[in-house]
């Protein structure tokens, strides 16, 4: 099976153009969630590699800062390229250690070569200002310059495109990497080392480390080397690398949990609802942040929604990811299937009735059957907590101003969807919606040429978009005197 991938299967660090292994010599096991054996191994590596790393980091800044935007770009265009290249590889290498589907797979990788062309046009586009000037004999200029060693710590969810937003700006703008992937999908990670070098980025430029989350997370937030960090995780760890990276007061943007609202109306169009839900909350087996957590409908059409909702998720076609037709994969692992039983039984426990799934799939493993509950209550556990799985609480309500104060009521604000036929309640609402995105009457909205990102607790900064380049760039103000007029 590894045939395609084998090329880009990379089981080493790759620090400083050479591919090395964890000065212990110890590694990670990196299993299939889909047969649970095993892969293959990574390094297990710690603080000692990550300092080497970071260095390496430091001394290619040095050179790779003073390349030209258009030679920058260039690469960036080969990688995109490359990218596609190879885009059945990398998706098949991403299916065997995520276990999404082959077809959502050559999503997310085509997604990740959208955000490399974006920032490779972006990064020419880093535009200073020639401010009017108090003083006769004085001018004044403001120039953007690379922020210099940049971390990129990434998730399992979106192992290859959640790079791609991070490496595309940095490497656009100037800067050097150091990344450290998700050890359960670190595969995705290393390949990225694998195409930069084919390309033709110098030594040094991209460098990436498996290991120790803990102590590789450490390195980065005590080394005074590193000058911002980017994260894409969950709060509890975002919350510990904004402390930890306070000592050295580095610039980091943190995409973190969401908790997302999907509200429809009486007045939207059902079907068109029940097909934007069915993206939003199943995509990777409803594993990621904008996935949405909590559905609330309009009493008046509540009972139409949950039954095509739940004729829907019961045809989803569940197997492995590298059959044909499958729509959703397994779950990560056991703990994740743990989590989604504990929701289910919690709901149940306080009135809520399972209309659809609602157990372990008959494939066993971490399958897990798509799942409706209908008469979800506020008291229920996934009114607060991200479900990570193929789980549709759905909520029912009367009024608009009660939908929004449900959707609000939440620490956190990535993203959220409704659906109305109404013009004047899609702008009363969308301005009601405390969210860093907002999809109206769809259901998948995330492209490069958008900022990515939440507010509250749901992060800062904004990956994509003109903005996604910004956190990589230090803004200096020079004034020029002594000119004589």
């Amino acid at each position: 099976m590894l045939q395609k991938t084998s090329h880009f299967m990379r089981q080493a660090n790759l620090i400083d153009g050479e591919w090395v292994q964890a000065d212990s010599g110890r590694t990670i096991d990196v299993t299939n969630p889909a047969t649970g054996l095993k892969i293959g191994t990574v390094p297990k590596s710690g603080a000692a590699e990550t300092r080497r790393a970071i260095e390496a980091a430091e001394t290619a800044f040095q050179s790779w800062r003073k390349t030209s935007a258009l030679e920058r770009s260039k690469l960036l265009r080969k990688l995109h390229d490359a990218i596609m290249d190879n885009q059945d590889a990398l998706a098949e290498l991403l299916t065997i250690e995520q276990g999404k589907s082959l077809f959502e797979s050559r999503g997310e990788v085509a997604s990740s070569a959208a955000y490399i062309l974006w920032f490779a046009e972006e990064g020419r586009r880093v535009y200073g200002d020639v401010v009017p000037s108090p003083w006769a004999d004085r001018r004044i200029l403001v120039t953007k310059e690379p922020v210099g060693v940049i971390a990129a710590i990434t998730p399992w969810n979106f192992p290859n495109s959640m790079l791609a937003r991070k490496l595309g700006p940095a490497l656009a703008a100037g800067c050097t990497a150091v990344v450290k992937p998700a050890s359960q999908t670190p595969y995705s990670g290393l390949a990225w080392g694998a195409l930069c070098e084919e390309v033709g980025f110098p030594k040094g430029v991209v460098n990436i480390v498996t290991g120790s989350a803990g102590e590789i997370g450490d390195e980065i937030c005590a080394n005074p080397l590193v000058r911002k960090i980017t994260f894409t995780g969950s709060t509890e760890i975002g919350k510990i690398l904004i402390q930890k990276s306070a000592s050295t007061v580095k610039k980091v943007s943190m995409e973190l949990g969401g908790n997302a609202p999907f509200l429809v109306f009486d007045d939207a169009d059902i079907d068109r609802a029940i097909e934007g839900a069915m993206t939003a909350k199943y995509r990777n087996s409803g594993q990621t942040c904008v996935c949405t957590n909590r559905f609330f409908v309009q009493a008046g059409i509540y009972d139409e929604f949950v039954e095509k909702l739940a004729a829907a998720s019961n045809k989803l076609k569940v197997g492995s990811g590298l059959d044909e037709g499958v729509q959703q994969g397994p779950l990560i692992d056991e703990n994740a299937v743990e989590k989604v039983e504990e929701f289910i039984a919690d709901a149940t426990a306080k009135g809520g009735k399972v209309v659809a799934g609602g157990k372990r799939h008959a494939l066993g493993g971490s399958f897990f059957e798509p799942t409706v509950i209908a008469d979800a209550s506020p008291k229920m556990k996934f009114m607060k907590e991200e479900i990570f799985g193929p789980v549709a609480p759905v909520f029912r309500f009367e009024t608009e101003e009660e939908a929004v104060s449900l959707a609000n009521d939440t620490e956190f604000g990535l993203a959220c969807y409704f659906y109305t036929g109404n013009l004047g309640r899609a702008f009363r609402v969308m301005e009601g919606l405390k969210y860093g995105m907002v999809g109206v009457n769809e259901g998948l909205i995330t492209t490069p040429e958008a900022p990515f990102g939440g507010v509250k607790e749901s992060g800062l900064g904004k990956e994509g978009g003109h903005q996604g380049i910004e956190d990589y760039l230090d803004t200096k103000y020079v004034c020029i005197g002594g000119l004589g007029f």
